[in-house]
């Protein structure tokens, strides 16, 4: 029969979890959802979402009032499970919270139906690589300089090509220092993006990326809040930077907006706030359309194998942060990540770092 008969949460906090500041948040904990599903058979899959301090009654709630629902689907049934899901929650809306928790046990499903299967999630897709290029991530505001210097050099040590820091300082200058800073440890070979999360006007974000020229920014990441598309337009047009967006959306419609005026260069999915694997698949696809690459935001672990599976994938992000609290960490080799050849995602957390959550705590 192989269907769905229980839904177990936990949660955990990641051993590198610190005090974090970018241009509009500051985060006081690294930290995860995980829903783990069973099928009668006894095989399991998981799924989970990068919370850190946010709203965890909140996420709990969502996640608490779907994760039953899914018992009796088979684990192949992800796409009719995401749409029996979305009829319940369209009175409160679809996007937001209640898409997170229907897209975390998505993922859960593709786990199992791999681990079913006896096969990788790529493999169950079809591949057009075999491997993709990794970026190193990171270089928060909150880093001291030295902090800052530490962290890309060690990226560089561990054969990344390419490391993205953060800006929106209080001042120009001081995001202006701390490129150059990083484009002296780093040297001329290394690609340099960098990401204001949203934290910036229009008139600055044109002022750093003139700035920036000189030292070669490889890409700039959500400078405008992410439905300013008229600025995006302007921004692309007047400076000539290459932009990078897509992490904040829940559908497809910011993706059509930029495309329409031109002010896109990579298209960087979510695979939780999007909806799951379908709907990463399905923005894949338009941005494909418009000869878009794809260069999801922070889940490397299931956009590695998502991105061998497309034609238009340009690469991954990489945090470091579950890595010692799964049982197979990606190994990163000369800056490319392989997609993991165990059945479904090819991890699992180890239960020693997991606190399980019971209904009404």
């Amino acid at each position: 029969m192989s269907k769905i008969k229980r839904t177990t949460l936990y949660r955990a906090v990641s051993p590198l979890s610190r005090p974090l500041a970018d241009a509009t948040h500051s985060l006081s904990e690294i930290s995860f959802f995980i829903v783990e599903i069973e099928l009668d058979n006894g095989i399991t899959g998981e799924g989970y979402l990068l919370s850190f301090h946010y709203s965890p009654q909140a996420i709990l709630g969502a996640l608490n009032d779907i994760k039953d629902s899914v018992v009796g689907y088979h684990p192949w049934q992800t796409g009719e499970f995401i749409t029996q899901t979305e009829k319940e929650q369209e009175y409160f809306g679809k996007s937001g919270l209640q898409k997170w928790a229907t897209a975390t046990l998505n993922v859960a499903m593709w786990d199992a139906w791999g681990k079913l299967l006896n096969q990788p999630v790529h493999q169950l897709l079809g591949t057009y690589v075999d491997k993709v290029p990794v970026y190193g991530s990171g270089g928060w505001l909150s880093y001291s300089e030295q902090e800052l210097i530490e962290e890309v050099i060690e990226y560089k040590n561990r054969g990344f090509m390419a490391v993205k820091i953060k800006v929106g300082s209080p001042t120009l200058d001081e995001d202006i220092a701390r490129l150059t800073r990083v484009r002296e440890a780093v040297g001329p070979e290394l690609n340099i993006m960098m990401d204001a999360n949203q934290g910036m006007s229009l008139p600055d974000a044109i002022k750093l990326s003139e700035k920036s020229a000189s030292l070669g920014i490889h890409w700039f990441e959500e400078p405008l809040n992410h439905t300013h598309f008229d600025g995006y337009q302007l921004l692309r047009n007047k400076t000539g930077i290459a932009l990078a967006m897509g992490e904040r959306e829940y559908d497809l419609e910011p993706l059509k907006n930029l495309i329409a005026r031109n002010a896109l260069d990579l298209w960087q999915p979510d695979i939780i706030r999007i909806g799951g694997v379908e709907a990463w698949r399905t923005s894949a696809a338009l941005a494909q359309a418009h000869h878009i690459p794809v260069l999801p935001h922070y889940y490397k672990d299931y956009d590695v194998p998502l991105l061998c599976t497309i034609p238009n994938g340009y690469g991954a992000e990489s945090f470091d942060w579950i890595d010692s609290i799964i049982d197979n960490p990606m190994p990163i080799v000369n800056g490319y990540a392989r997609p993991r050849e165990q059945a479904g995602w090819g991890f699992s957390f180890l239960k020693s770092h997991l606190t399980e959550i019971r209904k009404g705590e």
